[in-house]
């Protein structure tokens, strides 16, 4: 009786003007969106493995370039951190691709071909970067607190844990933009 009631609200919810039809395949359950979700951040993680190399060669500011060195590092342990999130929860660790990762990184690519090379590109990394973790924080988040809801104790803790790191990696971005790039910067053409 309670799948069917389920059905009949879902139809009523889709009949609505403007409301967006689910695929075939859609997440039936918070399960589903969990596991879909990680998936989604996995792609992400794989992909910042590659990108974050590129942000630091187009960095000047050491300790910029140091800050992206040390987080690729932390980024190939949240690779290995979520495939044992995976293996926590018997399912295979394969990643979806991430549009909204995808973006992020192309509108970084973007940001360093439309800036000079020096102090005024690393104030444009930082701020593309910036952006990549603040996604990064918001999906661990949602992650996490699914995790708990879920009863998935292990998850939870790994997930906790990557969250902790991308929200460590913000603050320092945020020092570096704050100890001199940014000045520099907004004074670079003067």
């Amino acid at each position: 009786m309670k799948a069917t009631n389920e059905k009949q609200e879902n139809v009523k919810a889709e009949s609505k003007k403007g409301a967006v039809k689910a695929k075939p395949d859609a997440a039936r359950g918070l399960r589903d969106f969990f596991e879909d979700g990680l998936k989604d951040i996995f792609w992400a993680e794989h992909a910042l493995t590659k990108a974050l190399p590129k942000m630091a060669k187009n960095a000047t500011s050491s300790k910029l370039i140091s800050a992206f060195e040390n987080h690729l590092k932390e980024t190939e342990e949240h690779v290995v951190r979520l495939e044992k999130v995976f293996e926590t929860l018997g399912i295979k660790a394969v990643g979806k691709k991430c549009d909204a990762m995808e973006g992020l990184l192309k509108e970084a690519d973007g940001i360093m071909e439309e800036t000079q090379i020096g102090v005024v590109r690393d104030a444009a990394i930082i701020a593309a970067a910036q952006k990549v973790e603040h996604y990064e924080i918001a999906t661990y988040g949602t992650l996490h607190a699914y995790a708990i809801t879920l009863g998935e104790n292990k998850a939870s803790t790994l997930l906790s844990k990557t969250l902790e790191e991308e929200k460590k990696a913000d603050v320092t971005l945020t020092e570096i933009a704050l100890s001199d790039i940014n000045l520099e910067a907004a004074h670079a053409d003067e």
